[in-house]
Protein backbone atom coordinates (compact mmCIF):
# COMPACT_ATOMS: atom_id res chain seq x y z
CA UNK A 1 0.00 0.00 0.00
CA UNK A 2 1.37 3.38 -0.98
CA UNK A 3 0.05 6.72 0.21
CA UNK A 4 2.66 8.89 -1.55
CA UNK A 5 1.62 11.84 -3.66
CA UNK A 6 1.30 11.00 -7.35
CA UNK A 7 3.62 12.95 -9.64
CA UNK A 8 4.58 13.19 -13.33
CA UNK A 9 8.16 12.05 -13.99
CA UNK A 10 8.85 14.95 -16.37
CA UNK A 11 7.33 18.04 -17.96
CA UNK A 12 7.14 16.20 -21.31
CA UNK A 13 5.10 13.43 -19.69
CA UNK A 14 2.68 16.01 -18.26
CA UNK A 15 2.34 17.85 -21.60
CA UNK A 16 1.79 14.59 -23.51
CA UNK A 17 -0.80 13.37 -20.99
CA UNK A 18 -2.57 16.75 -20.81
CA UNK A 19 -2.49 17.09 -24.59
CA UNK A 20 -3.76 13.51 -24.80
CA UNK A 21 -6.62 14.48 -22.51
CA UNK A 22 -7.43 17.40 -24.79
CA UNK A 23 -6.79 15.66 -28.11
CA UNK A 24 -9.42 12.99 -28.26
CA UNK A 25 -12.84 12.73 -29.80
CA UNK A 26 -13.03 16.53 -29.55
CA UNK A 27 -10.30 17.08 -32.13
CA UNK A 28 -10.61 14.01 -34.35
CA UNK A 29 -14.27 12.92 -34.29
CA UNK A 30 -16.20 16.01 -33.25
CA UNK A 31 -14.17 18.85 -34.77
CA UNK A 32 -14.43 17.74 -38.44
CA UNK A 33 -18.19 17.10 -38.36
CA UNK A 34 -19.00 20.26 -36.36
CA UNK A 35 -16.77 22.28 -38.70
CA UNK A 36 -18.40 20.56 -41.67
CA UNK A 37 -21.90 21.48 -40.52
CA UNK A 38 -20.96 24.98 -39.26
CA UNK A 39 -19.25 26.62 -42.20
CA UNK A 40 -15.77 25.08 -42.41
CA UNK A 41 -13.12 27.83 -42.43
CA UNK A 42 -15.14 30.42 -40.51
CA UNK A 43 -15.87 27.89 -37.74
CA UNK A 44 -12.15 27.04 -37.53
CA UNK A 45 -11.28 30.75 -37.21
CA UNK A 46 -13.83 31.35 -34.40
CA UNK A 47 -12.65 28.14 -32.71
CA UNK A 48 -9.04 29.42 -32.75
CA UNK A 49 -10.11 32.78 -31.25
CA UNK A 50 -12.09 31.11 -28.44
CA UNK A 51 -9.19 28.74 -27.73
CA UNK A 52 -6.66 31.58 -27.41
CA UNK A 53 -8.78 34.26 -25.71
CA UNK A 54 -10.95 32.11 -23.43
CA UNK A 55 -9.61 28.53 -23.38
CA UNK A 56 -5.93 29.34 -22.73
CA UNK A 57 -6.57 31.74 -19.78
CA UNK A 58 -8.96 29.15 -18.25
CA UNK A 59 -6.42 26.36 -18.72
CA UNK A 60 -3.81 28.40 -16.83
CA UNK A 61 -6.40 29.16 -14.14
CA UNK A 62 -7.01 25.43 -13.61
CA UNK A 63 -3.24 24.82 -13.54
CA UNK A 64 -2.81 27.38 -10.73
CA UNK A 65 -5.63 25.84 -8.65
CA UNK A 66 -4.18 22.33 -9.02
CA UNK A 67 -0.46 22.93 -8.54
CA UNK A 68 -0.79 25.48 -5.73
CA UNK A 69 -2.86 23.05 -3.63
CA UNK A 70 -1.49 19.68 -4.80
CA UNK A 71 -5.05 18.41 -4.36
CA UNK A 72 -7.68 16.72 -6.54
CA UNK A 73 -10.50 18.68 -8.19
CA UNK A 74 -12.75 18.74 -5.11
CA UNK A 75 -10.20 19.17 -2.29
CA UNK A 76 -8.35 21.93 -4.21
CA UNK A 77 -11.37 24.25 -4.09
CA UNK A 78 -11.98 23.35 -0.42
CA UNK A 79 -8.41 24.31 0.47
CA UNK A 80 -8.54 27.68 -1.33
CA UNK A 81 -12.07 28.57 -0.16
CA UNK A 82 -12.80 26.60 3.05
CA UNK A 83 -16.26 26.68 4.62
CA UNK A 84 -17.84 27.74 1.32
CA UNK A 85 -19.73 26.16 -1.56
CA UNK A 86 -16.98 26.74 -4.15
CA UNK A 87 -15.96 23.05 -3.96
CA UNK A 88 -19.16 22.39 -5.96
CA UNK A 89 -17.14 23.47 -9.05
CA UNK A 90 -15.00 20.36 -8.53
CA UNK A 91 -18.07 18.22 -7.94
CA UNK A 92 -19.65 19.66 -11.11
CA UNK A 93 -16.49 18.63 -12.98
CA UNK A 94 -16.68 15.09 -11.61
CA UNK A 95 -20.38 14.77 -12.60
CA UNK A 96 -19.67 16.27 -16.05
CA UNK A 97 -16.82 13.81 -16.68
CA UNK A 98 -19.01 10.92 -15.52
CA UNK A 99 -21.76 11.85 -18.02
CA UNK A 100 -19.19 12.66 -20.72
CA UNK A 101 -17.41 9.33 -20.38
CA UNK A 102 -20.76 7.49 -20.39
CA UNK A 103 -21.43 8.51 -24.02
CA UNK A 104 -17.78 9.01 -25.03
CA UNK A 105 -17.15 5.32 -24.29
CA UNK A 106 -19.93 4.45 -26.76
CA UNK A 107 -17.93 6.06 -29.58
CA UNK A 108 -14.81 4.35 -28.20
CA UNK A 109 -16.71 1.10 -28.62
CA UNK A 110 -17.61 1.99 -32.22
CA UNK A 111 -13.90 2.47 -32.96
CA UNK A 112 -13.10 -0.97 -31.53
CA UNK A 113 -15.90 -2.51 -33.67
CA UNK A 114 -14.58 -0.83 -36.83
CA UNK A 115 -10.97 -1.69 -36.02
CA UNK A 116 -11.95 -5.37 -35.69
CA UNK A 117 -13.93 -5.20 -38.96
CA UNK A 118 -11.02 -3.50 -40.76
CA UNK A 119 -8.43 -6.02 -39.55
CA UNK A 120 -10.67 -8.96 -40.52
CA UNK A 121 -11.25 -7.47 -44.01
CA UNK A 122 -14.96 -6.68 -43.55
CA UNK A 123 -14.51 -3.00 -44.44
CA UNK A 124 -12.99 -3.58 -47.88
CA UNK A 125 -14.70 -3.19 -51.25
CA UNK A 126 -18.02 -1.68 -50.16
CA UNK A 127 -19.89 1.19 -51.83
CA UNK A 128 -20.70 4.45 -50.01
CA UNK A 129 -24.29 3.25 -49.52
CA UNK A 130 -23.09 -0.10 -48.15
CA UNK A 131 -20.77 1.69 -45.68
CA UNK A 132 -23.75 3.74 -44.49
CA UNK A 133 -25.84 0.59 -44.05
CA UNK A 134 -22.95 -1.17 -42.25
CA UNK A 135 -22.58 1.73 -39.79
CA UNK A 136 -26.33 1.78 -39.14
CA UNK A 137 -26.39 -1.98 -38.60
CA UNK A 138 -23.32 -1.90 -36.32
CA UNK A 139 -24.49 0.86 -33.96
CA UNK A 140 -28.04 -0.52 -33.75
CA UNK A 141 -26.85 -4.00 -32.71
CA UNK A 142 -27.54 -3.97 -28.94
CA UNK A 143 -25.14 -6.76 -28.00
CA UNK A 144 -22.26 -5.52 -30.17
CA UNK A 145 -22.41 -1.86 -29.08
CA UNK A 146 -22.81 -2.61 -25.37
CA UNK A 147 -20.01 -5.21 -25.44
CA UNK A 148 -17.67 -2.83 -27.31
CA UNK A 149 -18.47 0.00 -24.88
CA UNK A 150 -17.68 -2.34 -21.95
CA UNK A 151 -14.37 -3.38 -23.56
CA UNK A 152 -13.36 0.28 -24.07
CA UNK A 153 -14.10 1.09 -20.40
CA UNK A 154 -12.23 -2.01 -19.20
CA UNK A 155 -9.10 -0.82 -21.06
CA UNK A 156 -9.54 2.68 -19.59
CA UNK A 157 -10.08 1.37 -16.05
CA UNK A 158 -7.04 -0.91 -16.30
CA UNK A 159 -4.68 1.94 -17.26
CA UNK A 160 -6.03 4.37 -14.63
CA UNK A 161 -5.84 1.66 -11.94
CA UNK A 162 -2.07 1.55 -12.57
CA UNK A 163 -1.72 5.18 -11.43
CA UNK A 164 -0.24 8.33 -12.95
CA UNK A 165 3.35 7.36 -13.71
CA UNK A 166 2.87 3.62 -14.33
CA UNK A 167 -0.46 3.92 -16.16
CA UNK A 168 -1.50 7.22 -17.73
CA UNK A 169 2.05 8.50 -18.32
CA UNK A 170 3.39 5.32 -19.94
CA UNK A 171 0.36 4.98 -22.22
CA UNK A 172 0.47 8.66 -23.27
CA UNK A 173 4.22 8.56 -24.04
CA UNK A 174 3.59 5.82 -26.61
CA UNK A 175 0.19 6.87 -27.95
CA UNK A 176 0.69 10.60 -28.53
CA UNK A 177 3.84 10.43 -30.75
CA UNK A 178 2.24 7.52 -32.67
CA UNK A 179 -0.86 9.67 -33.21
CA UNK A 180 1.17 12.48 -34.85
CA UNK A 181 3.14 10.09 -37.07
CA UNK A 182 -0.07 8.44 -38.32
CA UNK A 183 -1.67 11.84 -38.91
CA UNK A 184 1.20 13.01 -41.13
CA UNK A 185 0.95 9.82 -43.24
CA UNK A 186 -2.81 10.32 -43.68
CA UNK A 187 -2.48 14.01 -44.60
CA UNK A 188 0.14 13.33 -47.27
CA UNK A 189 -2.24 10.77 -48.77
CA UNK A 190 -5.28 13.06 -48.51
CA UNK A 191 -3.81 16.26 -50.01
CA UNK A 192 -2.28 14.39 -52.96
CA UNK A 193 -5.70 13.19 -54.17
CA UNK A 194 -7.25 14.78 -57.28
CA UNK A 195 -9.66 17.60 -56.37
CA UNK A 196 -8.34 17.90 -52.81
CA UNK A 197 -7.84 21.68 -53.12
CA UNK A 198 -11.61 22.29 -52.84
CA UNK A 199 -11.57 20.59 -49.44
CA UNK A 200 -8.53 22.59 -48.31
CA UNK A 201 -10.29 25.86 -49.28
CA UNK A 202 -13.51 24.80 -47.53
CA UNK A 203 -11.54 24.17 -44.36
CA UNK A 204 -9.14 27.13 -44.41
CA UNK A 205 -10.98 29.93 -46.25
CA UNK A 206 -13.52 31.62 -43.91
CA UNK A 207 -16.94 32.42 -45.38
CA UNK A 208 -18.59 34.86 -42.95
CA UNK A 209 -22.02 34.42 -44.55
CA UNK A 210 -22.15 31.05 -42.76
CA UNK A 211 -21.90 32.57 -39.25
CA UNK A 212 -24.92 32.06 -36.97
CA UNK A 213 -25.32 32.28 -33.18
CA UNK A 214 -25.30 28.48 -33.18
CA UNK A 215 -21.94 28.46 -35.01
CA UNK A 216 -20.48 30.69 -32.26
CA UNK A 217 -21.96 28.58 -29.44
CA UNK A 218 -20.65 25.36 -31.00
CA UNK A 219 -17.22 26.94 -31.54
CA UNK A 220 -17.06 27.93 -27.87
CA UNK A 221 -18.32 24.51 -26.71
CA UNK A 222 -15.80 22.86 -29.02
CA UNK A 223 -12.91 24.94 -27.63
CA UNK A 224 -13.82 23.84 -24.07
CA UNK A 225 -14.43 20.21 -25.14
CA UNK A 226 -11.15 20.14 -27.09
CA UNK A 227 -9.03 21.64 -24.27
CA UNK A 228 -10.73 19.72 -21.43
CA UNK A 229 -11.38 23.01 -19.58
CA UNK A 230 -14.40 23.70 -17.41
CA UNK A 231 -14.45 20.24 -15.84
CA UNK A 232 -11.39 20.64 -13.54
CA UNK A 233 -9.54 17.75 -15.27
CA UNK A 234 -6.54 20.07 -15.54
CA UNK A 235 -6.82 20.91 -11.81
CA UNK A 236 -6.25 17.22 -11.06
CA UNK A 237 -3.54 16.75 -13.71
CA UNK A 238 -1.58 19.88 -12.64
CA UNK A 239 -1.73 18.78 -8.97
CA UNK A 240 0.79 16.07 -9.95
CA UNK A 241 3.28 18.72 -11.22
CA UNK A 242 6.44 19.72 -9.37
CA UNK A 243 6.80 23.36 -8.29
CA UNK A 244 9.64 24.14 -10.71
CA UNK A 245 7.68 23.38 -13.90
CA UNK A 246 6.88 26.31 -16.19
CA UNK A 247 3.06 26.55 -16.13
CA UNK A 248 2.60 29.22 -18.88
CA UNK A 249 4.92 27.31 -21.22
CA UNK A 250 3.09 24.03 -20.54
CA UNK A 251 -0.31 25.67 -21.17
CA UNK A 252 0.84 27.24 -24.45
CA UNK A 253 2.35 23.89 -25.55
CA UNK A 254 -0.96 22.11 -24.90
CA UNK A 255 -2.99 24.79 -26.74
CA UNK A 256 -0.61 24.74 -29.72
CA UNK A 257 -0.72 20.92 -29.87
CA UNK A 258 -4.51 21.06 -29.68
CA UNK A 259 -4.86 23.60 -32.49
CA UNK A 260 -2.31 21.65 -34.52
CA UNK A 261 -4.32 18.43 -34.19
CA UNK A 262 -7.56 20.21 -35.16
CA UNK A 263 -5.70 21.62 -38.18
CA UNK A 264 -4.26 18.18 -39.03
CA UNK A 265 -7.69 16.54 -38.61
CA UNK A 266 -9.20 19.02 -41.07
CA UNK A 267 -6.36 18.49 -43.55
CA UNK A 268 -6.65 14.71 -43.28
CA UNK A 269 -10.42 14.64 -43.75
CA UNK A 270 -11.81 17.51 -45.85
CA UNK A 271 -9.50 17.20 -48.92
CA UNK A 272 -10.33 13.48 -49.13
CA UNK A 273 -14.06 14.08 -48.65
CA UNK A 274 -14.20 16.72 -51.43
CA UNK A 275 -11.90 14.69 -53.69
CA UNK A 276 -14.50 11.92 -53.81
CA UNK A 277 -17.47 14.30 -54.04
CA UNK A 278 -18.86 13.40 -50.62
CA UNK A 279 -20.72 15.62 -48.13
CA UNK A 280 -18.60 17.45 -45.49
CA UNK A 281 -21.68 17.94 -43.30
CA UNK A 282 -22.37 14.22 -42.81
CA UNK A 283 -22.46 14.79 -39.05
CA UNK A 284 -21.22 12.36 -36.38
CA UNK A 285 -21.06 9.53 -38.92
CA UNK A 286 -18.39 11.36 -40.95
CA UNK A 287 -15.50 9.25 -39.68
CA UNK A 288 -17.32 5.91 -39.74
CA UNK A 289 -19.29 6.29 -42.95
CA UNK A 290 -17.55 8.76 -45.26
CA UNK A 291 -13.89 8.00 -44.48
CA UNK A 292 -13.98 4.22 -45.12
CA UNK A 293 -15.41 5.13 -48.55
CA UNK A 294 -12.45 7.43 -49.12
CA UNK A 295 -9.85 4.91 -47.94
CA UNK A 296 -11.49 2.16 -50.00
CA UNK A 297 -10.75 4.10 -53.19
CA UNK A 298 -7.05 4.56 -52.36
CA UNK A 299 -4.17 2.18 -53.05
CA UNK A 300 -3.43 0.28 -49.81
CA UNK A 301 -6.67 1.77 -48.47
CA UNK A 302 -7.22 -0.95 -45.85
CA UNK A 303 -3.79 -0.27 -44.33
CA UNK A 304 -4.54 3.48 -44.19
CA UNK A 305 -7.95 2.81 -42.64
CA UNK A 306 -6.46 0.54 -39.95
CA UNK A 307 -3.80 3.21 -39.27
CA UNK A 308 -6.47 5.90 -38.95
CA UNK A 309 -8.65 3.79 -36.63
CA UNK A 310 -5.61 3.05 -34.43
CA UNK A 311 -4.86 6.78 -34.29
CA UNK A 312 -8.48 7.46 -33.45
CA UNK A 313 -8.42 4.81 -30.69
CA UNK A 314 -5.19 6.20 -29.17
CA UNK A 315 -6.62 9.73 -29.04
CA UNK A 316 -9.92 8.53 -27.57
CA UNK A 317 -8.24 6.45 -24.86
CA UNK A 318 -5.88 9.23 -23.70
CA UNK A 319 -8.92 11.50 -23.20
CA UNK A 320 -10.84 8.75 -21.42
CA UNK A 321 -7.92 8.28 -18.98
CA UNK A 322 -8.19 11.93 -17.84
CA UNK A 323 -11.97 11.78 -17.43
CA UNK A 324 -11.78 8.66 -15.28
CA UNK A 325 -8.80 10.05 -13.33
CA UNK A 326 -10.70 13.15 -12.16
CA UNK A 327 -13.41 10.86 -10.69
CA UNK A 328 -10.98 8.30 -9.20
CA UNK A 329 -8.44 10.76 -7.67
CA UNK A 330 -10.75 12.15 -4.92
CA UNK A 331 -11.62 8.57 -3.89
CA UNK A 332 -8.07 7.15 -4.09
CA UNK A 333 -6.34 10.03 -2.18
CA UNK A 334 -2.92 8.58 -3.09
CA UNK A 335 -3.76 5.09 -1.78
CA UNK A 336 -2.85 2.40 -4.35
CA UNK A 337 -5.32 -0.29 -3.26
CA UNK A 338 -8.11 2.28 -3.06
CA UNK A 339 -7.17 3.54 -6.57
CA UNK A 340 -7.45 0.02 -8.02
CA UNK A 341 -10.89 -0.59 -6.47
CA UNK A 342 -12.15 2.89 -7.40
CA UNK A 343 -10.95 2.61 -11.03
CA UNK A 344 -12.88 -0.62 -11.60
CA UNK A 345 -16.00 0.36 -9.62
CA UNK A 346 -16.30 3.78 -11.29
CA UNK A 347 -15.57 2.27 -14.70
CA UNK A 348 -18.37 -0.28 -14.30
CA UNK A 349 -20.75 2.42 -12.97
CA UNK A 350 -20.06 4.60 -16.03
CA UNK A 351 -20.66 1.58 -18.26
CA UNK A 352 -24.10 0.98 -16.68
CA UNK A 353 -25.10 4.66 -16.97
CA UNK A 354 -23.86 4.71 -20.59
CA UNK A 355 -25.94 1.73 -21.75
CA UNK A 356 -28.95 3.94 -22.76
CA UNK A 357 -26.59 6.07 -24.92
CA UNK A 358 -25.20 2.89 -26.51
CA UNK A 359 -28.74 1.70 -27.27
CA UNK A 360 -30.04 5.08 -28.50
CA UNK A 361 -29.33 4.14 -32.14
CA UNK A 362 -31.23 0.85 -31.91
CA UNK A 363 -33.43 -0.52 -29.11
CA UNK A 364 -33.98 2.91 -27.50
CA UNK A 365 -33.97 4.87 -30.77
CA UNK A 366 -37.61 5.88 -30.28
CA UNK A 367 -36.86 7.68 -27.00
CA UNK A 368 -36.00 11.39 -27.29
CA UNK A 369 -35.11 14.11 -24.80
CA UNK A 370 -35.76 17.67 -26.04
CA UNK A 371 -36.06 16.30 -29.60
CA UNK A 372 -32.64 14.62 -29.33
CA UNK A 373 -31.63 10.98 -28.96
CA UNK A 374 -30.33 9.97 -25.50
CA UNK A 375 -26.76 10.05 -26.88
CA UNK A 376 -27.16 13.50 -28.50
CA UNK A 377 -28.92 14.90 -25.42
CA UNK A 378 -26.01 13.78 -23.19
CA UNK A 379 -23.52 15.33 -25.66
CA UNK A 380 -25.44 18.64 -25.78
CA UNK A 381 -25.77 18.75 -21.97
CA UNK A 382 -22.01 18.32 -21.50
CA UNK A 383 -20.61 20.40 -24.39
CA UNK A 384 -23.07 23.29 -24.45
CA UNK A 385 -24.26 23.60 -20.85
CA UNK A 386 -22.09 21.89 -18.18
CA UNK A 387 -18.64 22.67 -19.66
CA UNK A 388 -19.36 26.38 -20.31
CA UNK A 389 -20.98 26.62 -16.84
CA UNK A 390 -17.90 25.07 -15.21
CA UNK A 391 -15.64 27.39 -17.24
CA UNK A 392 -17.69 30.42 -16.16
CA UNK A 393 -17.46 29.46 -12.48
CA UNK A 394 -13.68 28.87 -12.70
CA UNK A 395 -13.16 32.25 -14.43
CA UNK A 396 -15.02 33.90 -11.51
CA UNK A 397 -13.38 31.78 -8.76
CA UNK A 398 -9.69 32.31 -9.62
CA UNK A 399 -9.59 36.16 -9.53
CA UNK A 400 -12.09 36.29 -6.63
CA UNK A 401 -10.57 33.74 -4.27
CA UNK A 402 -6.84 33.76 -5.10
CA UNK A 403 -4.87 36.97 -4.54
CA UNK A 404 -2.99 38.55 -7.44
CA UNK A 405 0.29 38.03 -5.59
CA UNK A 406 -0.32 34.28 -5.14
CA UNK A 407 -1.37 33.97 -8.78
CA UNK A 408 1.74 35.80 -10.01
CA UNK A 409 4.05 33.81 -7.71
CA UNK A 410 2.54 30.51 -8.85
CA UNK A 411 2.72 31.38 -12.55
CA UNK A 412 6.22 32.84 -12.36
CA UNK A 413 7.64 29.82 -10.48
CA UNK A 414 9.85 27.96 -12.93
CA UNK A 415 9.22 30.63 -15.58
CA UNK A 416 10.31 34.18 -16.41
CA UNK A 417 6.75 35.53 -16.68
CA UNK A 418 6.65 39.31 -17.07
CA UNK A 419 4.19 41.50 -15.18
CA UNK A 420 2.78 42.65 -18.53
CA UNK A 421 1.93 39.11 -19.74
CA UNK A 422 0.52 38.29 -16.29
CA UNK A 423 -1.74 41.38 -16.42
CA UNK A 424 -3.04 40.43 -19.89
CA UNK A 425 -3.82 36.89 -18.67
CA UNK A 426 -5.50 38.22 -15.52
CA UNK A 427 -7.71 40.66 -17.46
CA UNK A 428 -8.67 37.98 -20.01
CA UNK A 429 -9.64 35.56 -17.24
CA UNK A 430 -11.42 38.06 -14.99
CA UNK A 431 -13.34 40.07 -17.60
CA UNK A 432 -13.17 38.63 -21.14
CA UNK A 433 -13.84 34.94 -20.33
CA UNK A 434 -17.00 35.38 -18.19
CA UNK A 435 -18.44 38.13 -20.44
CA UNK A 436 -17.89 36.05 -23.60
CA UNK A 437 -19.33 32.89 -22.03
CA UNK A 438 -22.44 34.70 -20.73
CA UNK A 439 -22.93 36.58 -24.01
CA UNK A 440 -22.72 33.42 -26.16
CA UNK A 441 -25.09 31.59 -23.78
CA UNK A 442 -27.71 34.36 -23.85
CA UNK A 443 -27.42 34.68 -27.62
CA UNK A 444 -27.88 30.92 -28.12
CA UNK A 445 -30.97 31.00 -25.89
CA UNK A 446 -32.41 33.83 -28.01
CA UNK A 447 -32.43 36.28 -25.08
CA UNK A 448 -30.25 38.84 -26.88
Amino acid sequence: MNNSVEQWSSKLSFILAAAGSAIGLGAIWKFPYVAGTSGGGVFFLIFILFTLLVGLPLLLGEFVIGRSTKKDAIQAYKQIAPNSSWHLIGRLGVVTCFILLSFYSVVGGWILIYLFKAVTGNLSGLTEQEYGELFGTSISDPFLTVFAQLLFLLITSFVVSKGVSNGIEKASRIMMPALFILFVILIVRSITLDGSMEGILFFLKPDFTNVTSETILYAMGQSFFALSVGVSVMVTYSSYLSKNENLPQSAVSIVVLNLLVAFLAGLAIFPAVFSFGLAPDAGPVLLFNVLPTVFNQMPFGTIFLIAFLLLFLFATLTSAFSMLEIIVAPIAKGNDSRRIKASWLVGISIFIVGIPSALSFGLLGHITLFDKSIFDAADFLVSNILMPLGALLISIFVPLKISKKVLFDELSQGSSLSKKIFTIWYLLLKYVSPIVIIFVFLDALGII
